[in-house]
């Protein structure tokens, strides 16, 4: 038997997630934004953390308490879930869409996604080291 598998294996990332809920489940989704695209507004992801792969283009990726980062294709990317600010994941190109994956863990009871208003924005500006 060839183990040419063996070499076939790269690692993007790894960590330690912070919290796995009992009974979650896992959801994959493709997102794509046109060029110039902002993309979602700030939100977080209560029921867990998730894990993403940009595939074409570049995404500007933002979360509380850390420096915005350009992620370009072929590169990893996560975020805890839980109580963190996601601020930005839009297309940081003008000129060509961005594409990327995100596979969330899914807290049963808890939405996959939950927009923050201005207020709290407003509370946590504190928090956020990038604008």
């Amino acid at each position: 038997m060839s183990d040419a598998w063996k070499s076939a294996l790269t690692v993007l990332q790894e960590v330690t997630p912070p919290f796995i809920p009992h009974g979650a489940h896992a959801m994959t989704v493709v997102i794509e934004y046109p060029p110039g695209d902002p993309g979602a507004p700030p939100h977080r992801h209560p029921g867990g953390p998730a894990f993403g792969l940009v595939l074409d283009g570049e995404m500007v990726f933002e979360l509380e308490g850390d420096e915005p980062r350009v992620v370009k294709a072929g590169e990893a990317f996560w975020e805890p879930g839980g109580d963190v600010i996601h601020y930005r994941d839009g297309n940081n190109r003008a000129d060509v869409p961005v594409r990327f994956t995100v596979t969330m863990v899914c807290d049963p009871d808890q939405p996959m996604l939950v927009l923050v208003d201005d207020e709290e924005l407003e509370q946590r500006k504190d928090r956020r080291k990038g604008k």
